[in-house]
């Protein structure tokens, strides 16, 4: 199961870094579509982050309680 947490942070925090790389790609291009779709990349990042801060949570429980 450690390893699992240990997975799944991974592949959230590089899935935070892609959508910021594409929200940021998109607000530098400068039509008012990019922009929108800027704005709805940044919204998905901060879900993402969410997520990533969960698992991060989830992962510092496993360790404290399933040491070995």
């Amino acid at each position: 199961m450690g390893n699992l947490i240990n997975i799944l942070i991974l592949i959230a925090i590089l899935a935070v870094a892609v959508t910021l790389g594409f929200g940021l790609w998109s607000l530098h291009r400068g039509s008012d579509a990019d922009r929108s779709r800027s704005n709805k990349l940044m919204r998905l990042r901060v879900g993402l982050q969410a997520v990533a801060v969960v698992l991060l949570c989830v992962g510092m429980w496993w360790k404290s309680t399933h040491a070995g």
